[in-house]
């Protein structure tokens, strides 16, 4: 017996502005219920701390969520000076404090040092596993954290607001894997003193940014039908950065059967000199027929091999 579906297939992106004091899985499971969507994921974690862009994958876009959260990314966060918490942000009790308050200048002059590709040490309580565990799982019971160093990448990061002396406010591109709370707390030391996020706001996730991004509270609005019409994007917007490949009716039909497909033709081997300039680091494209997704594919020499099938 078909297991009964529980929603309805729908198939594209939703840009979400998520609010403070909500999980990311908790605002996916939100939008499945008010959308009636049978199947959904997220395009890069926000804590509970943190609001902005959240991209919610549903139907078949959730097999290109790995692309989205690769994309570079924008934040806005405010750090507060003189107070290192456990957790590196506003939720975990202060355990060293500092006097020392730096100025505009200072600051803006210790930001270089920040940018390009640089060494990272993640927050304790992150989500980054060891031996199985949870870092903040063993943090959170007292036990000792140590993580590898990892490489990141920013590639812009500038002061944007000074409130007061025990506060400034920040703007950062940076790249995957790069952690706020430890890029505030390292350049707090830069800086001479302690600090941590006291406020994170995402702005940007690859594609996907504030502009038509709604909010749980608008989205609780609209009628389930008007909602898809007007909000949900196309699967292939996670993909912006990837080549596509046009391909014919029979080439379409191979691929959607996970069958490899041969270019030979002189005018195939046009088709994939075009490509080559702009494929991905793998050869990866994304292979469409009549202007719609067939499957995420890899060009290995003269053949298109299908890596995720799209079921539209």
């Amino acid at each position: 017996m078909a297991r009964k579906r529980k929603g309805e297939p729908i198939h594209g992106w939703i840009v979400l502005d998520k609010p403070e004091g909500m999980g990311s899985t908790q605002a996916l499971s939100k939008v499945r219920r008010l959308l009636n969507a049978d199947k959904g994921g997220h395009g890069g974690t926000l804590d509970p701390l943190a609001s902005g862009i959240l991209p919610i994958a549903l139907g078949e876009a959730t097999k290109t969520v790995s692309y989205a959260m690769d994309g570079a990314k924008t934040y806005r966060f405010g750090v507060r000076w003189g107070e290192r918490t456990t957790t590196d942000d506003r939720e975990g009790p202060v355990v060293e404090r500092s006097d020392v308050r730096p100025s505009d200048e200072a600051i803006r002059a210790a930001l270089p040092a920040f940018l390009g590709d640089i060494d990272q040490v993640p927050p304790q309580f992150s989500a980054i596993k060891i031996d199985g565990e949870r870092a903040y799982d063993i943090a959170r019971e007292g036990g000792t954290v140590e993580l590898a160093t990892r490489r990141v990448r920013i590639d812009r990061f500038d002061l944007v607001e000074r409130p007061d002396d025990d506060h400034a406010l920040f703007e950062v591109d940076c790249g995957k894997g790069t952690y706020v709370r430890s890029l505030a707390r390292d350049l707090a030391v830069a800086l001479g003193t302690v600090g941590h996020v006291h406020l994170l706001r995402r702005l940007r996730v690859g594609p996907f940014t504030l502009d038509g991004a709604i909010s749980l509270d608008e989205l609780a609005t609209l009628e389930q039908g008007a909602a898809v019409e007007r909000l949900l994007l196309p699967i292939e917007t996670a993909l912006d950065d990837i080549p596509a490949l046009a391909l014919t009716e029979a080439e379409a039909h191979r691929l959607r059967h996970g069958q490899t497909v041969a270019l030979l033709t002189r005018q195939d081997r046009e088709r994939l000199e075009a490509l080559r300039g702009a494929a991905a680091g793998d050869g990866t494209v994304i292979a469409l027929f009549g202007g719609k997704p067939v499957a995420l594919a890899r060009v290995e020499g003269a053949e298109v091999r299908p890596v995720r099938v799209l079921n539209l």
